[in-house]
């Protein structure tokens, strides 16, 4: 069913993600989106929030108490991984779409449950993972121009998310653990890049990985790496890592017309994109000049994300970043962790409900799983 605007939203959990993304994102749209609670279970936190997101905005120590006195329309999650199956799960029982921040869960079981707490019929509640790559004006274009075929056929990618964390980083308690976590940059940095990548190329068919645990102390990789085939043949390397000083993150594709190219860090605005002609199109002025990003710069962001979101609860129809769309990345980062660890390829649809990579990232692999305590 619809939902008219403006929507009435509540955020779960009050910390960084949320103060610094989310709620700059309800301000910008306010016309389509009011927030009316925020939930927390650490008092002082959520009354720093409410004095900034102002007193209007009714505060909550528990979800359920909080769905059962405001039934918002929209629930969005800023809350640790480990706790955004169950979150998500209650909030569509009470009827609320969610967005949230990734990753919307630790296993392809967890999704699959939350897939089933959806609205049975067409029109909603949906839940939708935060991948705000995949908006602003530069990466809708690309994805324009691969799509049609105007860069010629994909041929060759490269996708890194090398970045740098520090010891400090993982003296948060839940960060580095499979059970709150769910993996390593793989599922909590590099996700962000290789959901942009397949939603530029579309559905892989092979993974052949690598993974290693070579700086930090921690359950799960600190680096990962892998070889990918496409459907259509396209060929692609992707690097995971947070032991790199020179941080970056890059999407390169290789095309028969044209190499298009994204870099950046943390998010991207046209400038960040590139187009290379071929040399046998290099002549071609008409074809080139429409390659170039458009004059409307929108940058890739929570708004840009929030905005689509809005327009499908408005028609009441499945946003992006959800259902399929988000299974088939959760499943690519699966089959990552089964081939780096079972050091053999694994197809798409290859890990079914039998395989223990369906129930955790780490597949109870003696050389990855949690140790007994």
């Amino acid at each position: 069913m619809p939902v008219s605007a403006p929507v009435r939203a509540a955020v779960v959990g009050t910390g960084g993600i949320v103060t610094g993304s989310h709620l700059p994102a309800l301000r910008e749209l306010h016309g389509r989106v009011r927030l009316v609670a925020a939930v927390d279970t650490d008092p002082a936190r959520l009354t720093a929030f409410r004095e900034l997101a102002g007193d209007e905005v009714h505060g909550y120590g528990d979800l359920a108490e909080m769905l059962a006195a405001e039934r918002p329309d929209l629930v969005l999650l800023g809350t640790p991984p480990a706790l955004h199956a169950e979150q998500a799960r209650a909030a569509l029982r009470a009827g609320a779409w969610v967005l949230c921040e990734k990753p919307l869960c630790l296993s392809l079981a967890e999704y699959d449950a939350i897939a089933a707490a959806e609205g049975a019929e067409e029109g909603g509640p949906y839940a939708s993972v935060v991948f705000q790559h995949r908006y602003g004006s530069g990466a809708v274009h690309a994805r324009e121009l691969l799509r049609s075929g105007e860069l010629g056929r994909p041929l060759v990618a490269h996708c890194q998310t090398t970045w740098y964390r520090d010891r400090a980083y993982y003296s948060v308690p839940w960060r580095g653990r499979w059970a709150t976590e769910g993996g390593g940059p793989t599922m909590g940095h590099g996700i962000h890049q290789m959901d942009l990548l397949l939603h530029l190329l579309g559905d892989w068919a092979e993974v052949r990985a690598m993974a290693g645990r070579l700086v930090h102390d921690v359950e799960s990789e600190d680096v990962s790496t892998a070889l990918v085939r496409f459907a259509d043949g396209t060929l692609a390397t992707v690097v995971n890592s947070v032991l790199s000083p020179d941080e970056v993150s890059r999407i390169r594709i290789d095309c028969a017309d044209a190499t298009v190219e994204l870099t950046h860090l943390y998010g991207h605005s046209n400038d960040d994109w590139a187009y290379t002609p071929a040399v046998h199109a290099r002549d071609d002025e008409r074809r080139t000049t429409h390659w170039r990003t458009p004059a409307a710069d929108v940058p890739s962001s929570h708004a840009a994300q929030l905005d689509g979101f809005l327009d499908a609860m408005e028609k009441g129809v499945r946003p992006p970043g959800s259902g399929t769309e988000a299974r088939r990345t959760l499943e690519f980062l699966a089959a990552l962790y089964k081939s780096a660890f079972t050091g053999r390829p694994v197809g798409a649809g290859e890990i079914g409900p039998d395989d223990p990579y369906y129930l955790a990232m780490h597949g109870n692999h003696p050389d990855w799983a949690p140790k007994e305590q």
